[in-house]
């Protein structure tokens, strides 16, 4: 893609993540100045130290995100440091323990909701407070083909959390871009990360069960997602609003 983002700033979630560490790199390469935000300052100062694109700042910021007041200090932070808030990926969350829904744990559900549909209103109506004061601005959240796409038995919390990440987001998206503020969802499969993996898992154990899952055979690069990422970003995808891009190779097809 021949689009830089010179003089932008990319706000990240869930910043210390393998997914997240690929996007900024992406971002970072074409310019951007990027900020990580996650709970655990250490993991975000390693992943921070492991981007490296010429001339573009890499930054991080702790926040957990299912905490109205730490997520307000986040953006106010970003654009303090920084001048502005023009791009956000909001990448936050976790899968919980699974368990069919008759023995699933209040305290489970009651986690994963917070951080991955709470956390995301919340990052999104400070981010979105930000942006329509500043001339507007893009925001890329992170759903799931576990969701909306598909289900998978025992992951109940996850893909009711993730389904209504698909929903908020394009509720969002009509809400506010009159305002300038352009929002869209990515929703991947399995890709090439921990997150992958099940317990006790090898590598050739876990390409054995995708490859009878997947029609494309394999797990995606995370390279793929983030491209998605970045496209939806840009102004190549300026006309794609509300939208929620499946990467998946085809497994909810």
């Amino acid at each position: 893609m021949g689009e830089r983002f010179d003089e932008k700033v990319v706000l990240i979630t869930g910043g210390a993540g393998a997914l997240a560490r690929v996007t900024a790199q992406a971002f970072a390469d074409l310019g951007a100045t990027v900020v990580l935000a996650g709970r655990d300052g250490e993991r975000l100062a390693e992943a921070a130290a492991g981007i490296r694109a010429e001339g573009s700042k890499i930054d991080w910021v702790t926040v957990d995100v299912a905490d109205g007041d730490q997520v307000a200090a986040m953006v106010t932070e970003v654009v303090r440091r920084h001048g502005g808030l023009h791009i956000a990926f909001n990448n936050a969350g976790i899968f919980g323990k699974a368990s069919p829904v008759g023995d699933l744990d209040e305290e489970v559900w009651r986690t994963v909701l917070d951080t991955n549909l709470t956390g995301m209103f919340l990052a999104m109506k400070h981010e979105i407070s930000h942006m329509r004061a500043n001339g507007g601005g893009v925001i890329v959240n992170m759903a799931s083909n576990i969701g909306a796409h598909g289900r998978r038995a025992g992951m109940a919390a996850y893909a009711a959390s993730k389904a209504a990440v698909s929903v908020l987001t394009q509720t969002a998206a009509r809400d506010h871009i009159a305002d300038g503020v352009r929002i869209n969802a990515v929703s991947p499969g399995a890709s090439d990360t921990p997150m992958s993996f099940r317990p006790g898992e090898s590598r050739a154990d876990r390409d054995a069960r995708i490859s009878t899952a997947v029609p494309a055979g394999r797990v995606s690069d995370p390279a793929e997602v983030a491209a998605a990422v970045v496209w939806l970003a840009s102004d190549a995808s300026s006309f794609v609003v509300g939208h929620d891009l499946v990467v998946d190779g085809g497994a909810t097809a």
